[in-house]
């Protein structure tokens, strides 16, 4: 890879760590501890909702942030013949 492509392989890898990052931030925090009162007007089964983010919904998400970040790679790495 030329030395521009890389730059550009290493941008486009950090802008999607920060977004990831801001998902996991407002998933994490903002949901399970700073929205957590409008979030427990909706309830799962018998639990509130807030309750449910902060204790699973937030490992869930978790869990499909790193399935989406292999997936994005995967098509970076595709794009910028880093695959080889």
């Amino acid at each position: 890879m030329e030395k521009e492509e890389k730059l550009d392989y290493w941008r486009k890898n950090v802008r999607l760590i920060r977004w990831l990052l801001v998902v996991w931030f407002v998933v994490s925090l903002g949901a399970g501890i700073l929205f957590v009162k409008p979030l427990n007007t909706f309830s799962i089964g018998n639990l509130p909702f807030g309750f449910w983010m902060a204790q699973q919904g937030s490992i869930f998400v978790f869990v499909v942030m790193i399935y989406v970040y292999a997936k994005m790679m995967d098509k970076i790495d595709r794009d910028h013949h880093a695959d080889k």
